[in-house]
């Protein structure tokens, strides 16, 4: 391979390193159905107000176990003190199986098994944090 073809190649896998590992884009409406299993333990209040679980309104972005007024798990706390940030990704790992990315989590959820309802969640959580 000549030089054009290295720099072709080199160039084509910047793109593709450059593109999210979160792809699928949710839908709103749908996402604020699937809130509803999460609306007992979580309010989506711009005022931070915790419930049985902390408050989720601005998450995608906040470090981990950072929401002041609730009292997380120690591995959440360990978690944002190594600077794990809640990424759309990281939201979707953890929604798909919470005990299996922080075992000792307090949230008693079983998780979302489908992709396209923790997509669509995800969506709904930034439209609210975001005033779309």
């Amino acid at each position: 391979m000549g030089m054009i073809g290295q720099g072709a190649l080199a160039a084509a896998l910047a793109v593709v390193l450059a593109v999210p590992a979160f792809a699928q884009e949710g839908d709103v409406a749908a996402g604020e159905k699937v809130f509803k299993k999460c609306a007992a333990c979580h309010s989506l209040d711009p005022d931070g107000k915790a419930k049985v679980g902390p408050d989720l309104y601005g998450v995608v972005g906040r470090t981990t176990g950072t929401t002041e007024g609730f009292k997380y798990s120690d591995d959440m706390v360990k978690a944002g003190e190594e600077g794990h940030v809640w990424t759309p990704e990281e939201i979707s790992t953890f929604l798909e199986a919470p005990k299996k990315m922080f075992p000792k989590t307090k949230m008693t959820f079983a998780g979302l098994k489908k992709p396209e309802e923790r997509a669509d969640v995800i969506a709904y959580i930034e439209s609210v944090s975001n005033g779309d």
